[in-house]
């Protein structure tokens, strides 16, 4: 990467850091891109270089702060050296990524209500630069699939189901223990997982 690119890559994830801190704390609506630009410390016109307005900047903040999420699991499964099974790997990417979202409250209070499929494969179709050695996502969800011990039909709507049932039954009980802590939702959401597994291996 040559010094020009270093430095418009620079000023891109100077003004997406900028942006979530002003995101998470003052909030979206009370943000303008004015505030972002000079936290940052470059003009305003600059800012429309990279994005159009505070929705686009938004919009790809949530997709690149939820394809990190899942990048840092899709790592830590493959860095563990337990035997599992197609169902156990499952379950250890949503717990793993359960994990991270009640460790950073203030990355779930952002990325909550947008965490829907959309966003989920816009990171999992993500194609950002990386560098040698990191996981790819798609990659490494091809790569569980075809370790299914039998063929997964409509995969996309398995993630989608499973998708959809993880942020919604989280959000209020990782921030408001409602209407049960972490602790008790984990076994009966996993259980509820994993029959949703079965249904989709089950032959036909």
């Amino acid at each position: 990467m040559s010094k020009v690119d270093m430095k418009k890559k620079s000023k891109e994830s100077s003004l997406l850091n900028t942006a979530f801190e002003f995101f998470t704390t003052k909030g979206f609506s009370k943000t303008s891109i004015t505030d972002i630009a000079g936290k940052a410390g470059v003009g305003k016109g600059t800012f429309y270089l990279y994005f159009k307005d505070k929705y686009d900047i938004r919009n790809k903040l949530i997709a690149k702060k939820s394809e990190q999420v899942l990048l840092r699991a899709a790592k830590e499964l493959n860095s563990s050296d337990r035997e599992l099974c197609f169902e156990d790997k499952v379950i250890f990417l949503i717990d793993n990524i359960i994990n991270q979202l009640n460790e950073n409250k203030s990355l779930l209070n952002f990325i909550s209500k947008n965490l829907s499929w959309g966003v989920f494969m816009a990171a999992l179709n993500a194609r950002s630069e990386q560098k040698n050695g990191e996981v790819n996502f798609r990659e490494a969800f091809e790569e569980l699939l075809s370790q299914s011990e039998k063929p997964i039909r409509q995969p996309e709507l398995l993630l989608y189901m499973i998708t959809e049932l993880v942020s919604s039954t989280c959000y209020s009980t990782i921030l408001y223990k409602e209407p049960c802590s972490l602790e008790q939702l984990k076994p009966e959401l996993y259980k509820t997982i994993r029959g949703m597994i079965e249904q989709f291996t089950e032959d036909k």
